[in-house]
């Protein structure tokens, strides 16, 4: 399938606030349309910006600790337009 024609505009991202076993926080990001590998670079850039670790699984990249409006100020200035949700 290709999924690189779908501009960041046009996605429809949510930010969402988890917790994980042992009460970590984990801010996860879902709706990002793209392949596997502009994911992992995603990924490793929004953990950089973060100064935090984090994983990219099931089309979800998952962020350590409460960095909603980190990520979002990140999103946004990549075109996109991310919304917070639950949490």
């Amino acid at each position: 399938r290709v999924v690189n024609d779908i501009k960041p505009s046009e996605q429809t991202i949510r930010l969402h606030l988890d917790r994980k076993g042992g009460g970590r926080i984990v801010t996860v990001i879902k709706g990002l349309i793209h392949d596997d590998k502009t994911m992992l670079n995603l990924t490793k850039e929004l953990k950089k910006s973060c100064g935090t670790g984090g994983s990219f699984k099931n089309q979800k990249i998952l962020i350590q600790g409460n960095k909603r409006d980190k990520v979002q100020e990140i999103l946004q200035k990549k075109g996109y337009n991310p919304k917070f949700s639950g949490g």
